[in-house]
Formats: C-alpha cells, structure tokens, sequence
C-alpha cells in the first residue's frame, strides 16, 4: 500500500506536468490558466450542490431507521473529488469529474463491498482452529467448545429425603 501511494506522489505530478506542457502548447499560456481556474469553480459549485443532496440523503436514511452506507460512500467520493478538483491539474479534474457522476460511484461503491466481502470471508477462514467445520459437523454448523468447571448445588443425595433408600449411596457426587 505504502509502494502504492509512493508511486502516485511520483506519477501524478509528472503527468499533471506533461499534460500542462502540451495543453500550454495547444492552448497557450493564458488560456490554460483561465481552465484550470474555471474547473476549480466549476468543481466547487458541484460539490455544494452534490454534497448538500447527500446530506440529506443521509439524514433521510438514519430517519428511516436504515444504514446510510452508500450515502457516506457518496460523501466520501464527493470529498475526495472536491479535492482533485482543487488541485491543479487537467488529469486530477479529470478524476474529480468522474467521481461527481452518480453511477460511477455506485459501481465502485459494488467493487470495494465486493473485495471486502471476500477480504473478510478469506479472514474468517483463516481465523478458525483446530474443532471448526470437522467432517462430522454439518454444513454451515460449527462445532463450537465451551470449556469450563461446575459446582453442584443442592442437598446431598445422601441426606436428600425425597431420594429413595437403595439409591442414596449409587449416586454420583461427593459423600
């Protein structure tokens, strides 16, 4: 993960640099600036107006009585957009426009539950010992132990009068 981010904090600048370069070309210096500028605004404005929906969104779903899951996950697409969009650069606006589109954010929001689903599945198997899903345990049942000691409590079976004559000294227990 750690070689990941690394390797972002290195590409990301040289791409934004090239693509600078050639819109700078392409477009000349001024007009390049304007965009960049423009695409800030453009990109605040979305998130207040995509970010204030959600809120309410959220709000909706905890009144309901329901996890406001996918509407913290549209959320934290909705921050994470609005600071690519802050960022100069035509490729992290790029990023930061696509994360503004519904549908994408679902999408990605099925992958991430996908892989943590099979992430903690795979844990979870992992985890079991030696007693857990033996072959004659059913499927889907685990043998489960439960060590522990006990202490009876009661009367005696010797000195119990409802225990009859020829079964006081037959019973198990201390004498």
């Amino acid at each position: 993960m750690a070689g990941i981010i690394l390797l972002l904090m290195v590409a990301v600048p040289i791409m934004e640099i090239a693509v600078f370069i050639q819109a700078g070309e392409l477009l000349g210096l001024w007009p390049t600036l304007l965009t960049v500028i423009l695409t800030a605004a453009m990109g605040t404005a979305l998130l207040r107006h995509q970010g204030l929906a959600t809120l309410k969104k959220v709000q909706d779903s905890m009144n309901a009585g329901r996890p406001p899951v996918a509407e913290l996950f549209d959320g934290l697409c909705l921050f994470i957009a609005g600071l690519l969009l802050l960022t100069p650069g035509f490729v992290t606006d790029g990023v930061g426009f696509l994360l503004f589109v519904p549908p994408l954010r679902t999408l990605i929001l099925g992958g991430v539950v996908r892989r943590l689903s099979a992430s903690m599945q795979a844990g979870m198997h992992a985890q079991r010992g030696p007693g857990h899903g033996d072959a004659g345990t059913p499927p889907g049942h685990d043998s489960i132990i439960i060590e522990g000691d006990y202490q009876e409590v009661g009367p005696k079976p010797d000195t119990d009068p409802t225990t009859p004559p020829d079964r006081k000294n037959n019973l198990p227990g201390p004498k």
